[in-house]
C-alpha cells in the first residue's frame, strides 16, 4: 500500500536554532498521524520538509522507501493544504480547481469533469462560479481540500487547515475531515496546536516540544499515560495538576505526582483540603480552581452545577494519580 513516510534522523536549523532535532518517525500508509506541539516546537517545519517547501540540513525524508529529501515538491506525490487556503483570487472556485490540472496538460473536459467530481465530494458544486472573497471561511477551506483532491496524490499534508474558523464551524469541517479520510484511506499528516483537533482526528498523535518527538500513540493512550511531565502538562484542558514531592497528593521527594481534574472527586470523607477560589462555569461541566493550607493550587474539573463558590472549603480524593521522576520528568 502506497503512501508510507519514514523520516530517519530529520533535523532542519535556522542559524542557532534548531528546529528539528534528530527525528525519527514513520507514518503508516492509510493513516491519520496528527503532530501537535506548542508555537516553535517543529511540527510545521516537519510538514513542510516533507512537502520539500524547506530542504533539511541532515536526514532522510522517505516515501515509499524512496528518499525524496533533494526532490522539489511537484515531484513528490503529495499534496498540501494551508491554514490561509493559498486560493488565487482572482480565478472562480472552478478556476482555482482547474489551474493545476491545465498547468499539467489535463484535456479542458477532463479537467472540468474532474473538477465538478471533487466540488460535489465537498459539497461546494454551487459554488463553482464564485470568488474567494464571495465565500466564508469554511467554504475557501472545502474548496482548498478539493483542490488537494484533484492531485490524487500518496499523501495529504494538511498544515492547521481550521485554525482560522471559528468554534462551530471548527466543528463541523472536523467532521468532514474525518469523514473524507475513513473514504480515502489517503496518509495523511495533520499539524495543529489545537488539542481537541489532536485527540478527535488522529489515529495516532506526535507530541513534540523544542524540536523533538516527546510521545507517539494513540490519542486517548497518550492521555492516560503520559510519558513526562511536559506531555502531561500539555495534553489536556484543564492540563494535569502536578505537584512536586506529591504534597498535598502524597508522594515523596523524588516524584513529581500528576492528577487530572477530572480524577480528584469531591469527597466528604476526602483526604485533601481545599479553598474554592474561583469557579468557571462552561455549561456542561464546570471547573473549580482551588488552593490548599500549603499553597498548592490545584484545578478540578466537576459537573454543570458544583454548587460552590469562591471563599467554599471542599474536599477532594484522588481516584487516579500519576507517577514522575522529579529529576528527569519521565514517567515510573
Amino acid at each position: 500500500m502506497k503512501g508510507v513516510i519514514r523520516l530517519e534522523e530529520l533535523t532542519r536549523t535556522y542559524g542557532r536554532t534548531v528546529a528539528v532535532d534528530g527525528v525519527d518517525l514513520e507514518v503508516r500508509a492509510g493513516e491519520l498521524l496528527t503532530l501537535v506541539g506548542p508555537s516553535g516546537s517543529g511540527k510545521s517545519t516537519i510538514l513542510r520538509l516533507i512537502a520539500g517547501l524547506d530542504r533539511p540540513d541532515a536526514g532522510r525524508i522517505l516515501l515509499d522507501g524512496v528518499d525524496v529529501a533533494t526532490l522539489p515538491p511537484h515531484r513528490r506525490a503529495v499534496a498540501m493544504v494551508f491554514q490561509d487556503y493559498a486560493l488565487f483570487p482572482h480565478l472562480t472556485v472552478h478556476g482555482n480547481l482547474t489551474f493545476g490540472l491545465r498547468v499539467r496538460r489535463v484535456r479542458r473536459a477532463d479537467a472540468d469533469r474532474r473538477a465538478r467530481a471533487a466540488a460535489e465530494r465537498l459539497g461546494i458544486a454551487d459554488l463553482l462560479d464564485r470568488y474567494p472573497d464571495q465565500m466564508s471561511g469554511g467554504q475557501r477551506q472545502r474548496v482548498a481540500l478539493a483542490r488537494a483532491l484533484l492531485r490524487d496524490p500518496s499523501v495529504y499534508l494538511l498544515d492547521e487547515p481550521l485554525a482560522s474558523l471559528d468554534a462551530p464551524l471548527r466543528f463541523a469541517t472536523r467532521a468532514d475531515l474525518l469523514a473524507l479520510h475513513r473514504e480515502l484511506r489517503t496518509t495523511t499528516v495533520h499539524v495543529t496546536h489545537d488539542q481537541h483537533e489532536a485527540m478527535t482526528l488522529g489515529d495516532r498523535v506526535v507530541v513534540l516540544a523544542d524540536g523533538r518527538i516527546r510521545q507517539v500513540g494513540p490519542p486517548q493512550q497518550v492521555y492516560d499515560a503520559p510519558a513526562d511531565t511536559f506531555v502531561a502538562g500539555f495534553l489536556g484542558s484543564p492540563p494535569m495538576n502536578l505537584v512536586p514531592g506529591g504534597g498535598v497528593l502524597g508522594g515523596d521527594p523524588t516524584l513529581t505526582v500528576g492528577v487530572r481534574p477530572e480524577d480528584l472527586v469531591r469527597d466528604d470523607a476526602g483526604p485533601v483540603v481545599a479553598t474554592v477560589e474561583a469557579v468557571e462555569a462552561l455549561g456542561s461541566e464546570a471547573i473549580l480552581l482551588t488552593r490548599c493550607p500549603d499553597g498548592t493550587r490545584l484545578t478540578v474539573r466537576t459537573g454543570p452545577r458544583p454548587g460552590v463558590g469562591p471563599g467554599d472549603e471542599i474536599r477532594l480524593r484522588v481516584d487516579r494519580r500519576h507517577l514522575f521522576d522529579a529529576a528527569d520528568g519521565r514517567r515510573r
